[in-house]
């Protein structure tokens, strides 16, 4: 069974490498796969997406606020509200003509409006938590959470919102021909936004406690946060490699010997874990969120969060991991089409009974 599916993205981020984060990665892989399957996947995303993907620019045109507007002390900022208006203006046009082009929408955003507006709808939605509770997203889906269908990316986000809905678990996957195994024998790397709460300085800290270098790739989100706490501690056995993508992202955890991954918040799901894993590198992390579901004692070691000699002593013993075992974990547990799958089986029961009709 072939679908039209609208698949709502970032108007913040293109999809498209090097991806921002991991749910711009997320987005792209399962539109890719989504649309190699035979579906009709039609992707609602900020400019500059891969022009591979079938995409429809989300409309992100400039927010002049009038006079009376900006005297207002509580207005949110101009951005916050260029966003607004780029959600609101798809809903809307969904929400009059959608039935006749889409047999489902997937809202795979943090943003308030799709939830909010689901039951003006007549097409079925389903939404991918991605993140811990947020007050808007919460907001919206205690008024109108029972006209879409809710999917946490583990089980550890599931029960972070068990307290509003009760979603089902896909688990995230990765393209395990795209992180190809590499050799191993480098130091230890570290990729994702370089932010404070996935703390690239403690994965510094802990690499040089472990006697092992250490290589750091991936966007500079907060530029503030990089001078304070990246820029003093870069050295000879630290150093930055830039915002990477596709083949040279993969070819550098590839040639590493352990991925650290230090969140200091509840994560989601863990995706860098698993491109690591994919590689065939270990991963050295914190035991936060979905990453004790992500990393096994075959593919990895996880300490307790924020303990900079406890992860110290998870790189050294991680390091020691057969490559073979820890891709092949990747490959039987959190491969992408499992992923798929998981989605099209929650496609398929929300659409039954419309295509039946």
């Amino acid at each position: 069974m072939r679908l039209r599916i609208c698949l709502i993205a970032s108007s913040r981020f293109p999809i498209a490498e090097p991806f921002a984060g991991g749910l711009e990665a997320h987005t792209h892989a399962l539109a890719s796969s989504l649309a190699a399957r035979g579906h009709h996947v039609t992707i609602f995303a900020a400019p500059g997406s891969d022009p591979d993907l079938h995409v429809r620019t989300l409309d992100v045109a400039e927010y002049a606020p009038s006079a009376g507007a900006r005297r207002d002390v509580a207005a949110p900022p101009d951005s916050w509200m260029r966003e607004h208006h780029a959600y609101l203006a798809l809903l809307m046009d969904l929400q009059r003509g959608g039935a006749c082009d889409f047999d489902i929408i997937h809202n795979n955003t943090l943003h308030h409006l799709p939830i909010a507006m689901a039951s003006a709808i007549e097409v079925p939605m389903i939404t991918t938590l991605h993140t811990p509770p947020t007050p808007w997203l919460e907001s919206a889906m205690r008024l109108n959470g029972h006209a879409s269908t809710f999917v946490a990316v583990s089980h550890a986000t599931a029960a972070d919102w068990s307290e509003t809905v009760d979603p089902i678990v896909v688990h995230n996957g990765v393209d395990i021909e795209r992180w190809a195994a590499g050799p191993g024998g480098g130091g230890a790397v570290w990729f994702g936004r370089l932010v404070p709460e996935k703390a690239p300085h403690l994965a510094i800290d802990a690499a040089r406690l472990a006697g092992i270098p250490i290589a750091l790739a991936g966007p500079l989100h907060d530029p503030d946060y990089y001078v304070a706490e990246i820029a003093p501690r870069l050295g000879d056995d630290v150093r930055y490699a830039g915002h990477l993508a596709g083949a040279d992202l993969a070819g550098l955890i590839g040639r590493s010997s352990v991925a650290i991954v230090t969140p200091r918040w509840e994560e989601p799901y863990g995706l860098v874990a698993a491109e690591a894993m994919a590689c065939g590198t270990p991963v050295a992390a914190f035991a936060r969120g979905g990453l004790v579901e992500v990393v096994t004692p075959s593919s990895g070691r996880l300490s307790a969060p924020d303990d900079l000699p406890a992860l110290a002593a998870a790189i050294r013993e991680a390091v020691l991991l057969p490559r073979d075992g820890v891709r092949r974990h990747a490959q039987t547990a959190l491969s992408l089409s499992a992923m798929v799958d998981g989605y099209e089986r929650v496609y398929r029961d929300l659409t039954r009974p419309v295509l039946a009709a």
